[in-house]
């Protein structure tokens, strides 16, 4: 029964990361503008979920506990390249793209590195969701942030508190994951 549950709480969210960014972007082509939709909290966002890729991999975390995170990512790219054309600002995407290459290699130069990018992770989580929030008081208009991705993160963190209870029993990433609406980073590597 538990391995039931498990796998279909690990496919579910799969699934939902699979269209997770699919409203947002579909707002922000249809408009043909990122009003309301805030640069700075994607690249937050985009941040944090790189950092914690990179230490999955690095402690040799199971697939099925981060696949979702390479979907959310190339999804996060995309609307990033929509909301620069949109904005005018293309040009910084070549930036973007060279700052966060550089520091997907450099988070395993020590193993210190990585372990202080992922106890970061929370932080970092948390000022994306305040970024997003600022951009959205400013501007007092919604524009193209969607609630139904904010919808959907927030089942794929239920799903991921279930899934981290029951593969590894970590209680502390558990109460890390209750404090954001985003995708549980667990602290510890697995036993």
């Amino acid at each position: 029964m538990a391995l039931t549950l498990l796998d279909l709480a690990h496919w579910s969210t799969w699934a939902v990361c699979a269209v997770i960014k699919l409203p947002q972007l579909a707002a922000v082509l249809a408009a043909r503008s990122a009003r309301g939709v805030s640069a700075g909290s994607l690249l937050l966002e985009l941040a944090g979920f790189l950092v914690f890729l990179r230490y999955q991999i690095y402690y040799g975390y199971p697939l099925q506990t981060y696949l979702e995170y390479p979907i959310i990512i190339a999804q996060d790219v995309i609307l990033l390249l929509f909301i620069l054309r949109f904005s005018g600002n293309m040009k910084r995407a070549l930036f973007y793209a060279v700052t966060f290459w550089g520091g997907w290699y450099m988070l395993t130069l020590r193993k210190w590195i990585i372990d202080l990018g992922m106890n970061l992770c929370t932080l970092i989580s948390a000022a994306s969701k305040l970024a997003q929030l600022r951009c959205l008081w400013q501007t007092k208009d919604s524009g193209q942030a969607s609630a139904l991705t904010w919808s959907m993160s927030a089942y794929t963190c239920a799903t991921r508190i279930v899934t981290t209870v029951m593969t590894t029993n970590d209680l502390a990433g558990v109460l890390t994951a209750l404090l954001l609406i985003g995708t549980l980073k667990p602290r510890h590597p697995w036993p």
